[in-house]
């Protein structure tokens, strides 16, 4: 983490799980539970019928709600698909776009990514861009090939202004759900990688001022290590942001030196 130049910032993404009165007791133990120190922000990536319950009980905490995924289009005949001004009207702050995911299941390409960071950005909401290589891949030692290729495709068009309100979370697709964890060098590595892409597309100072997080079975027991490489500014938190206790240990842990 380097908090002088940019936000050290912790995302729970609890995919498709809990119910809404099981939203509503985490929700409301979690901002009771807080460190007092705020060095690290916190965010909740919610299922769309969990929104309002969320946003309802952190209304008046540090703690933000996302979505976890958003159509490109502002409205049409797209049955079963959300757009972002529909999420920004609810009070959605952050939303996830490209998880490996929605990738992998749904068949999103790049492009689809591209549209759906520029619609995001012009509802006023905050894009978490996740990137990441499987495990072929990594063997095949294309990694730094294959994350720089996802950024400037994903970011095609998009401005030096509007990367402000990005966030850029490296998830390797073979640590995810999998408890497996790149090391912290390895996580350390990509995520350096993607700042020099980041330098070379937008210059030094907008480079350093964005987070990148790290996602990829991060937990209580690894997070110290992983947020201590200077270029990881925080986690995009799966299985581990289900419990309450293990959710907030990795917390406690962005909240350090």
């Amino acid at each position: 983490m380097n908090r002088k130049y940019r936000k050290t910032v912790v995302a729970g993404n609890w995919k498709m799980n809990k119910t809404v009165s099981e939203t509503r007791a985490f929700a409301e133990e979690l901002k009771n539970s807080l460190p007092r120190s705020k060095r690290c922000s916190i965010i909740l990536c919610v299922p769309f019928v969990n929104i309002t319950s969320a946003i309802k009980v952190l209304k008046d905490s540090r703690i933000a709600v996302a979505a976890q995924n958003v159509h490109w289009e502002s409205h049409g005949a797209y049955t079963g698909e959300v757009s972002a001004a529909m999420l920004a009207d609810l009070g959605v702050k952050y939303v996830l776009i490209g998880h490996s995911e929605r990738r992998q299941y749904f068949n999103e390409t790049d492009t689809f990514v591209n549209k759906k960071i520029r619609a995001a950005l012009q509802a006023g909401l905050r894009p978490i861009l996740c990137v990441g290589e499987t495990l072929e891949q990594r063997e095949l030692d294309v990694t730094s090939e294959l994350i720089a290729y996802q950024i400037k495709s994903a970011l095609s068009g998009i401005s030096a202004e509007e990367m402000r309100h990005i966030i850029i979370a490296y998830e390797p697709v073979w640590a995810i759900g999998t408890g497996k964890t790149a090391t912290p060098e390895q996580a350390g590595e990509v995520c350096g990688t993607i700042r020099a892409v980041l330098r070379k597309l937008y210059g030094a100072r907008v480079a350093r001022a964005t987070t990148i997080q790290y996602g990829g079975s991060m937990n209580p027991k690894n997070a110290s290590t992983l947020l201590a490489q200077p270029d990881v500014d925080g986690g995009l938190i799966g299985s581990a942001s289900l419990e309450l206790s293990d959710f907030l240990q990795i917390i406690y842990a962005a909240n350090e030196e």
